[in-house]
């Protein structure tokens, strides 16, 4: 296996493991999923979600202008991502936060899935081995 996708196999996996925990610790931060019960079998959806889209974001990071070697560029696609997901959800009902969640004033957006991707996504490419400076041409 390319060392590269190597690195993104491991990007995918750490970012798994690392989402199922914070969705399973912040999940007390939502009142429902799609009117019902949060569940596990939804948690750990969520959490491949999150590491589907943490992959889709190595590999951009990796081989795909402007985001290549930009590790700002591609934090900053993440986090605005993550904004526009939580728009998206929040305006048809996919879940509502309960009154613990900590949200940006201007959007009115939870702070702890826009920081999820984000600091996630870092700590998964940096554990992988993804930010080494060769993988940066």
């Amino acid at each position: 296996m390319h060392s590269r996708t190597k690195q993104l196999a491991i990007v995918f996996i750490v970012a798994f493991l690392l989402n199922l925990i914070w969705e399973n610790v912040h999940s007390y931060l939502y009142i429902h999923y799609q009117g019902g019960t949060i569940t596990e079998l939804i948690l750990v959806k969520a959490a491949f979600f999150d590491a589907f889209v943490t992959l889709v974001a190595g590999a951009l990071y990796l081989w795909v202008k402007p985001f290549r070697g930009r590790l700002d560029v591609t934090i900053g696609g993440l986090l605005s991502f993550a904004i526009g997901l939580e728009l998206f959800a929040l305006a048809t009902l996919r879940w509502n936060y309960s009154s613990w969640m900590p949200t940006l004033p201007c959007l009115d957006v939870g702070l702890t899935p826009i920081v999820q991707l984000a600091l996630l996504a870092y700590i998964s490419f940096r554990l992988s081995g993804l930010l080494k400076k060769d993988n940066m041409r």
